[in-house]
This record gives structure tokens, sequence and C-alpha cells, in this order.
């Protein structure tokens, strides 16, 4: 696909105008208005995305709020109701506050509270991430999906963490959000986003959220972008790959270590039976050092002493990046929220990066740790 840059399409007679305005013509056979609505280079994107998801159409926006704000917006009025898991990303929790959205803030594996918390008639959207961040709790998404549908709700998932390793849509799911900017990407180096789902929710030219909105996506990331789905089933792989061996590694070493590859994680075997074959079990594993203070001090070390990874937020870069979640991206949320998202003070994540070989990068920890003087802040007894 080339990059076609236009805002604004000429058409050839005036009738075609008005043909395009109620819908008669349109992006599926190549006519288009204005890019803030359709351009064609976003739109291969989307096509690309869509295929990915196992949708009927996909909509790329300009970042990942904007995806979100925009689906919300679209299944919710004001005096709408959402259930919504209590591990979702800080930010989420400030649309629903200034838009008179009731929001219920539940643990997403507790089924019968999900049940409990989804009223008939009156719940418009279960929202939750198919693997929870950062706390890499994986969510039941056949169950929930069943659970919302026969009370009359849609259900959004957030797949940012496991892109090719779960397909929520397949799995029963009615909309697919995506923050482009990590896995997908992969170069840290774009803000970018897509919704997966129903042509009639996305494409609605005169009542739709992203139409009306402006989410717009540029058509120069998109082209960007469209140049990097075809090896992401490649970098998951070695993403996932490396992730469980240092986990396992981990482990043996006395580490505390939450990944979902392993067999001591709650939802192992959930995440086994909905995951696609080949993929692993995602590219993120955390590490919980008991308290912020103690947590900086290995980062420290595996940045500077050993260049094992880097201190930064995001995910999904070729470079391994760390953070201590409950000072960084979840800070929004006050003492109480974290407690309910189980999100500890000292849980360091770590998105693995695939550059390197696993031994070199391996033997970088090893000789960060070896720098550290062994204290119960890092490593459990065996």
């Amino acid at each position: 696909m080339s990059i076609e840059a236009s805002a604004t399409f000429t058409v050839m007679e005036p009738e075609t105008m008005r043909r395009m305005f109620t819908g008669e013509l349109g992006p599926d056979r190549d006519f288009f208005i204005y890019s803030r609505h359709f351009n064609p280079t976003v739109l291969n994107l989307g096509r690309q995305m869509a295929a990915l998801e196992g949708t009927e159409a996909a909509y790329c926006t300009a970042s990942g709020m904007a995806a979100i704000s925009s689906v919300m917006l679209q299944l919710c009025s004001s005096g709408g109701h959402v259930v919504a898991s209590a591990t979702l990303y800080g930010v989420t929790h400030f649309l629903p506050r200034i838009c008179n959205i009731t929001t219920t803030f539940v643990d997403i594996t507790d089924h019968e509270a999900v049940k409990n918390a989804i009223v008939q008639g009156r719940t418009n959207v279960l929202f939750f991430e198919s693997m929870s961040n950062p706390t890499l709790t994986v969510a039941n998404i056949p169950e929930l999906s069943k659970l919302a549908h026969d009370k009359g709700a849609m259900v959004v998932v957030d797949n940012t963490f496991s892109p090719m390793v779960l397909s929520p849509a397949r799995l029963g799911a009615d909309i697919v959000v995506h923050s482009i900017s990590k896995f997908i990407s992969g170069g840290a180096d774009v803000i970018a986003a897509a919704v997966c789902g129903p042509a009639s929710l996305l494409m609605d030219l005169h009542q739709g959220a992203l139409m009306l909105l402006g989410p717009t996506m540029n058509a120069k990331v998109a082209f960007e972008l469209s140049e990097r789905i075809p090896h992401l089933g490649l970098r998951m792989m070695e993403h996932c790959r490396r992730a469980l061996e240092y986990a396992t590694r981990m482990k043996k070493l006395g580490v505390r270590v939450v990944y979902p590859g392993l067999e001591d994680h709650p939802q192992h075997h959930l995440l086994k039976s909905m995951a696609n074959k080949g993929y692993g079990f995602g590219g993120l594993l955390c590490v919980d050092m008991e308290s912020e203070e103690k947590a900086n001090r290995p980062m420290h070390h595996l940045q500077n002493s050993s260049q094992f990874g880097l201190i930064a937020v995001s995910l999904g870069y070729y470079e391994t990046l760390m953070s201590c979640s409950g000072s960084s991206t979840s800070s929004e949320l006050n003492s109480e929220e974290k407690a309910l998202a189980g999100i500890l003070p000292g849980l360091v994540r770590m998105s693995i990066g695939y550059t390197g070989t696993l031994e070199q990068k391996w033997s970088q920890f090893e000789r960060a740790i070896s720098r550290m003087e062994v204290d119960s802040t890092l490593f459990s007894k065996n």
C-alpha cells in the first residue's frame, strides 16, 4: 500500500457526493470523503488489524486512550453503566467520572461478582483486559462474554498485552482494543491504536463516535505500522520464548516472579486452553520486590551495571523495559484502588526484549544480581 496523505478527496460528478454522504458509496468501493472519516492507507492498516483479530472491521486511531474513549462514548450515553476490571490501566478511570457514566469495578476472576454487578437493561459494557496490567491476571474471556451477553451487555477487551497469543473476538468478545504503540509496533517510536469489531459500530458516518470525534491516525503512521504487521508473529514468539525462559530461571534462583507461563500461576491452565498454539504465554513478567525503595535498587543495577534492560514505561520494545508500576503507570490509583487491583508497592513489570542472544542477556541479568548483596528483598527461600 502506498501512502495516501490527502486530507480530502475529489469526486468526478456532483451527484457522487450526495451518494457518499447517504452511505450508498463508501470506502468498500474506494469512495473517500475526508481523512477524518476514512483514509485509504489507514483503512489498509485497519483491514490488517481486522484480519489479525478475526473481526469484520477495524478502525485505527491516534492513541490507545482515543480508541477506548471513543468506544465507551459509542456504547454508553450519559447515565450509562460499565462493569470494569479493577486492574484496568489507571487513566481509564477518568472518562466515566466526567461523563456521568457509573462504573462498577470488580475482580474479573470472581465470576459471581461480575454476574451480580451486571444489571439487565442498565449495564452497557463489560470491559476488561485479556491479560491485566501490571498483575498479569488472565481473564476467562469465553465465560465472561457469556455472562455479559446473557444480560444484554457488550464485551470490550483490551488485548494490548497479548496480540497473536490470544484472539478475544474468536473467544466471544464483541470489540477488541489494541494500543498498537506496544508489541504491534515493536519500535517504541509510534503512538497509535485500533478498535476491532462490527462494521456497523465502527463505520457509522453520521452517528459513530470514531467518525465524529476525530481520533484520526495519520496516514504516514499507518503506512509504517502496516509494514510491521507481517513479522509480528515472529517477534511475539521470541518475546514469549525469552519471557518463559527468564521466568523459569528467575524462579530457580528464588526470585519472586509472576508469569502466566509458569505452572504455579493461578490462570496458567486457563491461558493454555485459550491461547493460539505456538505463540507462548506473553512477553511480560513481574517481579515482586516488596516496596518501591527495594525495587529501585535491582532496576538500577540491571540498567546501569549490566545493561540487561532499560528503566522506562511502555512495553513490546525490542529491548527489555522495566518499571515499578505502583509509582508509575498505575500512580493515578489511590492506595485502596491499588490494593483492590492487586498492585503491590514493589511490583516491577518487565517487558522482555529480544536483542542479543538469550544467554548473553541472561548473563547480564546474573552479573547485575552478583553486584548486589543477596537479601530477602529480591530472593525468597525455595
